[in-house]
């Protein structure tokens, strides 16, 4: 299992090929915006962010946003370190947390939650490429980390599978 300075030296030496790579498969434009996404994605959104890690430290006192997911989410779990799923859940968690802040601020009813809901779809509807692209740089972030960590499917999921 690599070490959190280990994960983002891999991160930064990688993020550029990656950005490449998805440049020269969609444009150029999607490749930056990639090779931010992995960079975000393998610096900010790590799967080791249910426990205290690099990548918590940095989000400084917004870590605290952090608590529930640490609390909810046990530690190299499917749910933490599952190819798609870990990522789906942290920006998923993410999302939700933005809905209820855009909630709060234009508060209670129906017309809150459709506001905040707009605002969270719209730019799905008017920008699907670039929107892929970030996806594409947060998912390959989380798996370079799971490369780095020796097995993308834990020997703990194995077991359970098969018990």
């Amino acid at each position: 299992m690599a070490s959190g300075q280990e994960h983002d030296k891999s991160t930064k030496k990688w993020a550029a090929p990656f950005a490449l790579l998805i440049g020269l498969l969609l444009d150029a434009q999607s490749g930056l915006i990639s090779g931010a996404a992995f960079l975000t994605g393998g610096l900010f959104l790590s799967p080791d962010l249910d426990t205290y890690s690099v990548a918590l430290k940095r989000w400084g006192v917004l870590r605290a946003l952090w608590w529930q997911y640490q609390k909810i989410i046990p530690h190299r779990s499917i749910l933490s370190h599952g190819p798609f799923l870990g990522t789906t859940l942290r920006v998923c968690y993410l999302l939700t947390l933005l809905l209820l802040i855009l909630f709060l601020f234009k508060p209670f009813g129906l017309t809150g939650f459709l506001d905040a809901m707009h605002f969270i779809s719209e730019p799905l509807k008017q920008h699907p490429k670039n929107c892929l692209a970030i996806l594409l740089g947060l998912e390959a972030s989380a798996w370079l980390h799971l490369i780095k960590d020796g097995d993308p499917m834990p020997q703990e999921w194995h077991k359970r599978r098969y018990k």
